[in-house]
């Protein structure tokens, strides 16, 4: 599915991660355990002919997107290869903007050092640069606006850390877990959720005020109003009760649903989930008894193109909360050799792309 061009950026650090941030099972990735098979037999083929190209290995992608994982593959290079003093590697950042075609990385030296590699940060690459895009998709969106990640739940807990990381570089503001904050030092950040709503028998208010007086002050308190599917009311009882404690409230309603609210209003639009009518009673409701300082986060079904909608009509929205839609497409990463003794040497198709936006990687 073709994309908008991302507009251009600036990266946001010029420092890589330390390569033992990233807790990689060194000897598995070494042997070539995760490897795609051949890789490893090409080894066993050039250590039996006593064979040791040197070449050039490009790798790029073929679509506007935001590079994530960088600096995780490159720990991959220099911990999990034969000998990294003899290769020289050179790489976009993470958070850098990355065109069709254009070249993100490139490892030089004798080729079967490393080898067996390449499924591993192929495979990095295409991960976190899916999750790091589609953040700066939904970050250009809200025009400035804070955005949770809120995906965790939607996937394997193990590519927590480095999709957080991803969203991170790409400008999310807060991400759900600790997992994924850990690799910059961070915390979760989270709402009163409905599950402990219920366990206080469905009342919203008095739940987030028992959060209130056992969470750690300095949180941010935001809470789900939407568990008895009448925000406006649930609002005002939640900020009756916490006052100037209360940071925020979250509009979480189904996509099934029409708020209470909203069925009194309800005419020539769709009046399902988080709708901009809905936003719009809640904080006309809030500002009428003095909350003006209460945020309103709203989430469920969320993507760029509802929060470009959202932003278009002024809807009284600070915040955004996306979850699986910062999994979506496809961001998938080549790697060719292009290059063997000095001497162009590429499949039919591909030839080496200099790129003088590269940076050695000492």
């Amino acid at each position: 599915m073709a994309t908008e061009p991302l507009p251009e950026r600036a990266a946001p650090r010029r420092e890589r991660l330390d390569p033992g941030v990233f807790r990689l099972p060194v000897e598995r990735i070494r042997e070539g355990y995760y490897s795609d098979v051949y890789f490893n037999r090409t080894v066993d083929v050039l250590r039996s002919d006593q064979r040791h190209p040197h070449v050039l290995m490009q790798v790029f992608q073929k679509q506007d997107s935001v590079i994530g994982g960088m600096d995780e593959a490159i720990a991959i290079i220099k911990l999990c290869s034969e000998d990294f003093s003899q290769l020289q590697v050179r790489a976009l950042y993470d958070g850098d903007p990355v065109k069709p075609w254009e070249t993100a990385l490139t490892i030089e030296g004798d080729y079967s050092l490393f080898a067996r590699l390449e499924t591993v940060y192929l495979g990095v690459l295409s991960r976190r640069t899916k999750v790091a895009t589609n953040v700066r998709r939904v970050v250009d969106a809200a025009r400035g606006k804070q955005i949770i990640f809120f995906p965790a739940r939607h996937d394997h807990h193990l590519v927590q850390t480095g999709d957080g990381y991803a969203a991170y570089v790409s400008g999310a503001i807060g991400v759900s877990t600790d997992a994924q904050a850990s690799w910059w030092g961070g915390k979760g950040v989270g709402t009163v959720p409905h599950a402990l709503i219920a366990a206080y028998n469905g009342d919203t208010s008095r739940a987030a005020e028992k959060y209130a007086e056992y969470i750690d002050p300095s949180v941010n308190l935001v809470v789900l109003v939407d568990f008895e599917n009448d925000c406006v009311r649930t609002s005002l009882e939640v900020a009756r009760r916490l006052g100037q404690r209360l940071w925020g409230v979250r509009l979480d309603t189904s996509e099934t649903l029409v708020d209470v609210s909203v069925q009194k209003v309800m005419g020539d639009f769709d009046p399902r989930g988080v709708t901009p009518q809905l936003c719009q009673l809640v904080r006309g409701a809030l500002d009428r008894e003095g909350f003006t300082h209460v945020r309103i986060v709203a989430s469920g079904g969320f993507n760029v193109e509802k929060i470009e909608r959202f932003e278009r009509e002024g809807v009284p929205v600070d915040a955004y909360g996306v979850g699986s839609a910062f999994f979506k497409g496809s961001y998938d990463f080549t790697a060719d050799v292009v290059m063997v003794e000095g001497r162009p040497c590429a499949k039919v198709g591909r030839r080496y792309r200099p790129n003088p936006r590269l940076e050695l990687v000492s």
